[in-house]
């Protein structure tokens, strides 16, 4: 069964860093595209970041380009969002999905299209506050 677990969020002051962990069971990630879309209190869910299964291409949503970095561990199954630098308005809860690889699955990670993103984790909450 494949599962999606993220881990890493918490509480840490404006201008800090975390680093979020998206851990796979059940299929091997590098078959998958995968992103992280995050979910901020009163505000619909949006796209943050994407790394691609093919030639594993990153994409980010322009209010985090600079400050955030998603990677892959295939080694750990894991897939990693360093984010740096953060902000009260990136408060959020925090989720990775996972699309598998398919003709449509580049275009999909490119523009973050949520709604086409198979497989979901339970989310890790991120709060930026002093």
């Amino acid at each position: 069964q494949l599962q999606l677990v993220e881990s890493g969020g918490g509480l840490v002051q404006p201008g800090g860093s975390l680093r979020l962990s998206c851990a796979a069971s059940g299929f091997t990630l590098d078959h998958y595209a995968i992103g992280w879309f995050r979910q901020a209190p009163g505000k619909g869910r949006e796209g943050v970041s994407c790394i691609s299964s093919s030639d594993g291409s990153t994409y980010y949503a322009d209010s985090v380009k600079g400050r955030f970095t998603i990677s892959r561990d295939n080694t750990k199954n894991t897939v990693y969002l360093q984010m740096n630098s953060l902000k009260p308005e990136d408060t959020a809860v925090y989720y990775c999905a996972a699309r598998s690889a398919d003709y449509y699955s580049d275009y999909v990670c490119a523009e973050m299209v949520q709604d086409l993103m198979e497989s979901w984790g339970q989310g890790t909450r991120v709060t930026v506050s002093s």
